[in-house]
């Protein structure tokens, strides 16, 4: 049975913050493979750049983590995309009755998990890894850099480089793509 960490999240940009806690799941945790998910909508209604383009960007971020590492475009996939965890994991155990999930998420979302549709349910289907967040506490792994995507989102809009918050071929899609510009 493959042994699959879900690491899904708005990756609106992805940052290194992100690459990180990828390496550091399948260095560290008993996982096979990590795989992004990106957000199709936000369940909270958070703008977001285009799917397609956060996908784009998704592709060489975890592009150094080879084989081990992919992005599912699930959510984009679901009949009636709401952004819930749980129809997203329901929807992967279907595709992939063979693999054994586990969803990954940081230390503060152990403090909202009632605003999260059927909790229980979805930590059943995929019993969560817990990665330390700044200023909060709990977490089976260290926190990864603490990376804004507020702050990359707003050096970009400036015309900046949000390199070395994000990796040189993230920020060579988002030039080539024209994304987060004022």
């Amino acid at each position: 049975m493959k042994r699959v960490a879900i690491f899904g999240g708005s990756f609106n940009p992805p940052h290194l913050g992100h690459q990180a806690l990828c390496l550091m799941l399948l260095e560290t945790c008993p996982v096979d493979e990590v795989w992004l998910v990106p957000t199709f909508r936000h369940y909270f209604g958070k703008a977001l750049e285009g799917f397609e383009d956060r996908v784009a960007l998704c592709e060489p971020l975890i592009a150094p983590l080879g084989k081990r590492a992919r992005i599912s475009r699930v959510e984009s996939e679901l009949p009636n995309p709401q952004g819930r965890m749980l129809d997203t994991l329901q929807a992967l155990s279907r595709a992939h009755p063979t693999h054994a999930f586990r969803l990954v998420i940081g230390a503060d979302i152990l403090l909202e998990t009632d605003r999260w549709h059927a909790w229980d349910k979805i930590a059943t289907l995929a019993p969560p890894i817990v990665f330390q967040r700044h200023g909060y506490e709990g977490g089976d792994l260290p926190a990864p850099p603490d990376v804004s995507s507020t702050e990359i989102r707003e050096r970009l809009a400036r015309g900046e480089s949000a390199v070395p918050l994000i990796p040189l071929s993230v920020q060579a899609v988002i030039g080539a793509r024209g994304l987060y510009r004022s």
